[in-house]
């Protein structure tokens, strides 16, 4: 007569847990992609024209905007960026574009530029210190160096005479 073993119902779901548990693990190491800013059309960019197109038709085809120039409404940007990101790392930038179409006084298209992640500046902080200029002072010279300079000669006379 087969007698039924309490082990083999176990041994499975074992299996399952380890499974899911390394689906888990891998899955939190997968890139994450991002995408910030305008959404590029190649052709759409292309079709912007100097001397041929003006403002109101180029908010038509390519639509408002990113921003406008800091000193006059005679630019127009259109910024896209594309990130990826590993687990919890800082996103880095993989792919930019920048679209800078100038006006002229009459509102027509002057110049349409393009640019690149080439503009992209990496920051690197120097460390938990903001650099100074003078000289270096030790933690002790920190706590202690002002005692005897209160009323030192060149330290001024109170109430300013």
């Amino acid at each position: 007569m087969p007698t039924h073993d309490p082990k083999l119902p176990v041994r499975p779901a074992r299996l399952i847990v380890a499974g899911l548990a390394l689906a888990l693990t891998v899955g939190g190491c997968a890139q994450l992609k991002g995408r910030q800013g305008y959404v590029a059309d190649p052709a759409l960019t292309q079709a912007i024209t100097p001397g041929v197109d003006n403002r109101e038709s180029v908010e038509k085809t390519l639509g408002r905007p990113t921003f406008v120039g800091q000193f006059g409404t005679d630019e127009y940007y259109y910024v896209s960026r594309e990130t990826r990101q590993l687990a919890f790392a800082r996103p880095r930038p993989v792919d930019q574009q920048v679209l800078r179409v100038r006006f002229d006084a009459a509102g027509n298209v002057a110049a349409v530029d393009r640019t690149g992640l080439e503009l992209v500046n990496k920051i690197s902080p120097n460390g938990d210190k903001t650099p100074t200029l003078g000289r270096e002072r030790s933690f002790f010279e920190d706590i202690f160096g002002n005692i005897g300079a209160v009323g030192a000669p060149g330290a001024g006379a109170p109430g300013g005479r």
